[in-house]
């Protein structure tokens, strides 16, 4: 059983066909870049990190990465860094045993320096695609940094009461996760296998899919729906920022 606390680690505007295939061009959207910290009888987990606090508060930093990206830069604060919302909690980096990334993007791996301590579990895929550099979401100098990384093959159990969910389309290696919490529903984390409520209930693929293809996350999108509807799992999107302001308020 798992306890679990969104930790917003950024705001970040894009235009929204970026998070729904083939619809939503010249539409601006807020979105919030989420971790999640799940805390278990076996320890705590951080599913994704959020991004690189250096290359955003360094203005030759930010230039260099995000100057012609399509996403442009997040805006996040000293006090969304991985350290101090944990602070906020009452832990420090340390308290932090393993880490699970849905995927390599910048937006969930970038703060991968301030739990370099942990773990750090992604899919064998995954690493292999985004270190082939043909993915241009991934920074190089964090997916090569010298982590402790553990290459995964499909679905596991890293602790319990959490089950990691393949889930790619999105990016080659993309994992969900799966928990049984103490109180209320299970729920499934989508990550970014839907950035958005509307991903799930229309069925639309994300803007950005790996090799182009939206049939592999269109696929992972309804057997995440079997899924939650075979264990009773809420499904919660990664960057909705209407249901996150549901979510810490209910």
């Amino acid at each position: 059983m798992a306890r679990l606390t969104p930790l917003l680690t950024a705001l970040h505007r894009y235009d929204k066909s970026l998070s729904t295939w083939g619809r939503g061009k010249g539409t601006v959207i807020e979105a919030p870049v989420l971790a999640w910290l799940v805390e278990t009888k076996q320890g705590r987990l951080l599913y994704d990190v959020g991004c690189d606090w250096k290359k955003l508060d360094d203005p030759v930093a930010r230039a260099q990465h995000y100057a012609s990206f399509v996403f442009g830069p997040p805006r996040m604060t000293s006090a969304q860094r991985i350290p101090a919302l944990l602070a906020s909690l009452g832990l420090t980096p340390l308290d932090v045993d393993l880490v699970v990334l849905s995927h390599l993007h910048f937006d969930h791996a970038g703060g991968l320096g301030d739990v370099a301590h942990a773990e750090v579990h992604v899919q064998q895929a995954e690493r292999e695609a985004a270190l082939s550099g043909r993915d241009p979401a991934c920074f190089d100098d964090e997916i090569r940094a010298p982590y402790r990384w553990q290459e995964k093959v499909g679905g596991y159990a890293p602790m319990e009461g959490v089950t990691v969910i393949p889930s790619p389309g999105h990016t080659a290696g993309h994992v969900s996760l799966l928990l049984e919490r103490d109180e209320g529903a299970p729920v499934l984390l989508c990550g970014d296998a839907a950035d958005l409520e509307e991903n799930l209930v229309d069925e639309v693929a994300p803007g950005l899919c790996w090799g182009d293809d939206p049939e592999p996350a269109l696929a992972s999108i309804r057997a995440l729906k079997r899924i939650a509807r075979d264990t009773g799992a809420e499904l919660w999107p990664n960057h909705d920022l209407a249901f996150y302001r549901r979510l810490i308020l209910r």
